[in-house]
């Protein structure tokens, strides 16, 4: 019997990034410390990202975590 995938995370990162005066990848890498290969990842959703780096992400945007990430349904 095949193994179910486990749920993951998406996310309106990239929304929330350009609608912010065209914010670019690197400039929001810079804000939280990161590489902006980081943001591309989360961005794909090939990255499921650490509490305090979602913490610094959603205080960037003003925002609660579960603003940005949702986590996916089975």
């Amino acid at each position: 019997m095949p193994r179910k995938k486990e749920p993951g995370l998406k996310n309106c990162l990239k929304a929330l990034r350009t609608a912010s005066a065209g914010m670019t990848q690197q400039e929001l890498a810079d804000r939280v410390g990161v590489t902006r290969q980081t943001i591309v990842a989360l961005e794909g959703g090939n990255y499921t990202p650490s509490l305090t780096l979602a913490l610094r992400i959603a205080r960037v945007f003003g925002q609660s975590i579960e603003q940005i990430f949702q986590l996916e349904e089975w």
